[in-house]
């Protein structure tokens, strides 16, 4: 009984492992690029400056605003953060217009004069070909990266179950021995990493849930919008008034923010209506702690008085929220990220190992 489950257990862990095989050795390689994709970037423009925003930047970003950006729909401010890699932009939708019309300048973070990098996505292109492949539409390449985690998955368990030896082998690394060699070289790696190995591959599925599982949200709601809207209810809205009210000051508004919640870093600012006395500004925080997402802030543009903003989530809110700061490490300091960066290089050596290692049996 033992040896034909074992035997089930070996050809299911080479199927699954085979069929996606390649399509998981690409999404491993870059995803495990893509830990230093803040890093990669700022190696790509160095033209960017590597520094927190000043507040000279904040003041300059608010007076380009005001004088070209003058009767816009909707301002909007991108902060980089500290590992550097990203601009501070800001950008503006002339009234009437859409995404095709938008204008957007590139400021230096530290003096705030106006700057231009060099036509590149930088880390962020390795970042999303892991998930998006980039060279396809992305629901199908989201579907065909879901079933090979699903897969993938499904493998590690059954390699488990499989290799009964597989601590012992962890130890033996032979070289020059051909096929042997290969096996060696697939089972350390497998063993080295793991429980990374299992946490990469669950949070990755849970993060590409509704990809795999849309049957939740079709059964609940009318629409996918539908259910984004109860799960992730927006903020406050408004129309334009008649009446015209100055927006206050651009850094005032975030030394507002800062006031009503300590430790509250802005990544992002979007204005709508400035100028109009309906403006509302929603400013993003910036997280980079595991679990310690904090909802967005809305002010008033014209009074910077705070905003009633939506219910936050719950438990199974907070639970995916985990799940996504585990499977993307952001929070993780330098020696963790360059242990999830290792662990992901394992990994990449692990498939492309059993995969050669099938090839040279045959």
């Amino acid at each position: 009984m033992k040896a034909s489950l074992r035997q089930t257990m070996s050809t299911l862990h080479t199927w699954t492992g085979l069929l996606p095989g390649w399509l998981l050795f690409v999404i491993f390689l870059f995803g495990t690029v893509a830990f230093f994709q803040q890093e990669i970037s700022q190696w790509m423009r160095p033209e960017l400056t590597p520094a927190p925003v000043s507040e000279k930047a904040i003041d300059a970003a608010d007076t380009i605003l005001r004088k070209e950006g003058a009767g816009a729909d909707d301002w909007t401010l991108s902060l980089p953060g500290s590992r550097g890699g990203e601009g501070f932009s800001i950008s503006w939708t002339p009234a009437g217009g859409d995404r095709s019309s938008q204008q957007e300048r590139m400021l230096d973070a530290t003096s705030g004069a106006l700057t231009s990098v060099r036509d590149t996505r930088g880390g962020f292109f390795l970042y999303r070909m892991h998930f998006d492949l980039h060279y396809m539409p992305v629901m199908w390449a989201r579907l065909l990266v879901s079933l090979a985690a699903l897969a993938m998955l499904v493998a590690i368990l059954s390699g488990v179950v499989t290799h009964k030896k597989i601590f012992t082998d962890f130890f033996l690394l032979r070289f020059g021995k051909g096929q042997r060699s290969w096996l060696d070289a697939h089972n350390v790696t497998a063993v080295l990493a793991l429980p990374f190995y299992l946490m990469i591959t669950y949070t990755g599925l849970v993060t590409l849930l509704f990809t795999l599982m849309p049957w939740a949200i079709s059964a609940n709601f009318p629409s996918t919008d539908a259910y984004y809207e109860a799960a992730f209810p927006s903020g406050p809205k408004s129309e334009p008034s008649e009446a015209k009210a100055d927006l206050r000051p651009i850094p005032e508004l975030l030394q507002r923010a800062r006031i009503l919640r300590p430790g509250f870093e802005p990544s992002y600012v979007s204005i709508s209506h400035p100028g109009n006395a309906a403006a509302i500004v929603r400013i993003w925080p910036r997280t980079e702690t595991l679990g310690g997402h904090q909802p967005m802030l809305y002010l008033n543009g014209a009074t910077g008085k705070p905003l009633a903003g939506p219910r936050e989530g719950g438990a199974a809110t907070a639970t995916k929220g985990v799940m996504v700061d585990l499977h993307a490490g952001r929070y993780a300091n330098p020696a963790l990220r360059w242990l999830y960066f290792l662990s992901g290089v394992g990994g990449t050596i692990m498939v492309g190992s059993g995969l050669v290692l099938w090839t040279v049996k045959r």
